[in-house]
C-alpha cells in the first residue's frame, strides 16, 4: 500500500516540475510550435515566398504586418481569408544546412493585440486544431515544395 502511495507521490510530482516548467518556458517564443527542415535558411525562404505567391488564399498583403528579419528571426505572415486569421511563423537557422520554421500564433485580423499562442494550453488536445490546421494549409505545401528540391533529404517535426 505505501508503494502505491509513493508512486502516486512521485508521478503528482513530476506532473508538477513539469508543469512548472512548461508555465515558466523562458525566451520571446517560448510557446511557438516549431518544426526542423534540412534546408539552409535561405532556401527554406525562398520556398516560402513561393508558396505564398502561389496560393493567394493564404497571402497577406494587408493589415500592415510584413515579413521580414526581426532580430534572430525572419518574420512571416499568413491569413486565412474565410476566418479572417492572421497567422504569425518564423524562420531560424539551425546550422547551415538546418533551419527551424516555427508556429508563432494566431489572432483575428481586426484585433489590435490578442495574439494566441500556437501552444496556449497545456493540455495538448486543446491546441491541436490550430496546429492541424497550420499543418494543412501551410506547413505541407512548404514541405512539398521541400521535397521537390530534395527528394532525397526528408523533412522532420520536432517539438
Amino acid at each position: 500500500m505505501k508503494k502505491k502511495y509513493l508512486l502516486i507521490g512521485i508521478i503528482v510530482f513530476g506532473f508538477i516540475i513539469y508543469y512548472l516548467g512548461w508555465s515558466l518556458s523562458p525566451g520571446s517564443y517560448a510557446r511557438a510550435e516549431t518544426y526542423k527542415f534540412n534546408v539552409s535558411e535561405k532556401t527554406l525562404i525562398e520556398i516560402i515566398n513561393e508558396v505564398k505567391l502561389e496560393n493567394h488564399s493564404i497571402n497577406l498583403n494587408t493589415y500592415g504586418y510584413q515579413d521580414g528579419r526581426e532580430s534572430h528571426w525572419h518574420s512571416f505572415y499568413f491569413y486565412y481569408k474565410d476566418k479572417n486569421q492572421i497567422i504569425h511563423t518564423w524562420t531560424r537557422p539551425k546550422s547551415k544546412t538546418e533551419t527551424t520554421f516555427a508556429f508563432v500564433g494566431y489572432k483575428n485580423g481586426n484585433d489590435l493585440g490578442n495574439w494566441i499562442n500556437a501552444n496556449e494550453n497545456f493540455w495538448w488536445w486543446k491546441n491541436s486544431k490550430a496546429k492541424t490546421e497550420f499543418e494543412t494549409r501551410i506547413l505541407n505545401k512548404i514541405k512539398e515544395k521541400i521535397n521537390k528540391r530534395k527528394p532525397k533529404e526528408s523533412t522532420q517535426i520536432t517539438d
